[in-house]
């Protein structure tokens, strides 16, 4: 066996980690007889404001055939730039995705907006306004903000189709857009 980790520049709730990629990348190793994920665990930073993740990964051996499989798997899943697969002497870099996290202002607000304002219904219309672009990949509730995770093929294009949104609708007044990968 061949152990190796997929470091991903990603910030991903546990539940998201496994759905995402985990579950997808185990079954495509055990569909082609290659191996099998063995685990997975998240960094986060001082605050709990995860900062990325790595999923644990046992290859039957360390052929060119089964690294090119695992990196397949990888590319058609989709991963945030500044990911990488390493394992002794392996250290190849993944990911083509950016990630744009916006952080929702959770203590500043007028009460009303936060009575009649639904994070889901937000979620869906950025996720809408995105249109295939990007799409939220996870969250975090922190003391004072909501962070919001979404991944895409350009952070630029992505904030410039949230932008507009971002100055009308009342819970994402004060929120604050960061680029994370």
């Amino acid at each position: 066996m061949y152990a190796l980790t997929l470091h991903l520049n990603a910030r991903l709730r546990p539940l998201d980690r496994g759905d995402i990629y985990e579950d997808p990348i185990g079954a495509a190793l055990e569909k082609n007889g290659c191996g099998y994920v063995s685990g997975g665990g998240t960094m986060q930073d001082v605050n709990g404001e995860i900062m990325s993740c790595d999923i644990e990964i046992c290859l039957n051996n360390k052929s060119t055939d089964i690294l090119r499989r695992l990196q397949n798997a990888i590319q058609r899943i989709g991963a945030p730039k500044g990911s990488f697969l390493r394992g002794d002497d392996l250290d190849i870099p993944v990911g083509t995705l950016e990630g744009l996290a916006l952080y929702l202002n959770g203590k500043d607000l007028p009460d009303e907006v936060y009575k009649s304002c639904d994070v889901n219904d937000l979620i869906e219309k950025l996720d809408s306004l995105l249109d295939g672009l990007g799409h939220m990949y996870s969250y975090w509730y922190g003391p004072d903000d909501t962070a919001l995770y979404f991944y895409g093929t350009s952070f630029d294009e992505m904030k410039e189709r949230m932008g507009e949104f971002l100055t009308e609708y009342p819970l994402c007044q004060k929120c604050k857009v960061k680029r994370i990968s």
